[in-house]
């Protein structure tokens, strides 16, 4: 399945599919963030796999089992609420305890919203039902009756499938800010050339959402690429979006310092972790040993000739974090425990999810080529997500922070199949 449309006629000609297309939420977040100008050409193809996620005969059927306790979760969900709304009225309550509440309430907010949508409408049906067995005899009145039954169904469903979704497992860290590392792997000073690309992209995708982008350190090569690059990202919501953008990137291009014209294939890899603060992980001066040491690299004098650079050792675990990208040691040192703390977070996390042990490596890998999620193609313009089959003729574009979002709707999709999948086979 593709989809290669011009300009203006990008919505038109997509409303115009098949209807298992057309209302897919996931293409229609596709669409909206095209933002093509008059004459502009975008060519966006899904892959076999991906490609089975949009018909609806491949939609996990909602049966009656499945129905019964998705019934019964949303009676548990709505009790659980009015008892917390009671238990925060009462006057002995703690700050402490008032906060916890607080806490559950919010993140039951848009479950129990869609909660009351739904039985809203399940009302609405029962209210058409009535008017078509009243109606049997007059034939306008059950057709226009009939037509609004199907409307009204196809609402529920998509509220049923809503609701579902929003009672799988969620990770608490989805709405944490992020530390975003990017280094250089298979591919020498190219490699290096793309692992800079690669963390800009971020950084003007970062700022197209209204987040707060902070370069923490930067080791640069001779050609003015990055080894390696650190960045704090925050705002709402940064880990759920961008961990789906860890792993290994490949890049396949003719380098600069090549004289042939021949395309080269190089690699950088890309770790996101979830940030945390002192109440997450706490510190202990005798679990640092920090050592300060001269900047190397561009920089200027000063850089060079004061023990500015400070490297942090977390000695229970081992974590060694190094940071020489301020002239300040006290920054530096702020950065650099700023990076600890993500990194000893997620291996807490890790831990405690026994399930997910291997996430950390599944995604930084080695940054061999062969160990790919995505791949940018410039020789035919393309990046190509191998995880979900989809492909974007839009390089440029990508490389700017734009239409990073359709791969990341296409993951997010997938994710949550996978998850409904994993809960039929469940109760099977």
């Amino acid at each position: 399945m593709s989809l290669r449309l011009t300009g203006i006629s990008f919505l038109r000609r997509v409303t115009t599919l098949s209807g298992s297309v057309q209302s897919n939420g996931c293409i229609q977040n596709l669409i909206r963030r095209a933002r093509l100008r008059p004459n502009e050409e975008i060519s966006i193809s899904f892959g076999s796999r991906f490609s089975q996620l949009f018909c609806t005969e491949r939609r996990i059927p909602i049966s009656q089992d499945l129905l019964s306790v998705m019934e019964r979760r949303m009676v548990s969900l709505e009790g659980r609420h009015a008892y917390l709304a009671q238990a925060l009225s009462k006057p002995e309550a703690s700050p402490d305890e008032i906060a916890t509440i607080n806490k559950e309430l919010s993140k039951m907010e848009d479950c129990l919203a869609t909660i009351q949508a739904l039985r809203a409408k399940r009302e609405e049906i029962k209210g058409l039902r009535s008017i078509l067995d009243d109606s049997a005899n007059e034939e306008e009145m059950y057709r226009m009756a009939a037509d609004e039954f199907r409307l009204v169904a196809s609402d529920e469903l998509e509220l049923q499938y809503q609701v579902l979704s929003q009672m799988l497992p969620r990770d608490e860290a989805d709405s944490r800010g992020c530390i975003l590392e990017v280094r250089a792997g298979t591919g020498g000073e190219e490699a290096s050339l793309f692992a800079m690309d690669i963390f800009k992209m971020y950084e003007r995708y970062a700022q197209k959402q209204y987040w707060r982008f902070e370069v923490l350190d930067v080791t640069e090569t001779d050609l003015r690429g990055y080894k390696e690059a650190s960045a704090s990202i925050t705002g709402d919501g940064v880990y759920g979006k961008l961990k789906f953008e860890s792993g290994v990137h490949r890049v396949q291009r003719v380098p600069v310092t090549e004289k042939q014209g021949r395309v080269h294939t190089s690699a950088a890899s890309v770790a996101v972790l979830p940030q945390a603060d002192e109440l997450d992980v706490q510190l202990r001066n005798e679990d640092l040993r920090i050592d300060t040491y001269r900047a190397g690299g561009a920089g200027g004098q000063h850089t060079n000739t004061t023990n500015s650079a400070v490297r942090i050792t977390h000695i229970p675990t081992g974590t060694v974090v190094a940071i020489q990208d301020e002239r300040s040691q006290h920054q530096n040192k702020a950065k650099a425990l700023k990076i600890l703390r993500a990194k000893i977070f997620e291996k807490e996390r890790l831990r405690q999810q026994s399930v997910r042990s291997n996430l950390r490596q599944e995604q930084i890998g080695s940054g061999d080529r062969s160990e790919r999620i995505r791949t940018y193609n410039f020789p035919q313009g393309r990046v190509t997500d191998h995880r979900v089959g989809v492909t974007q003729h839009s390089i440029e574009q990508i490389l700017q922070g734009e239409g990073i979002d359709n791969f990341i709707d296409a993951l997010v999709m997938k994710q949550e199949m996978d998850a409904l999948a994993l809960l039929k086979v469940g109760m099977d």
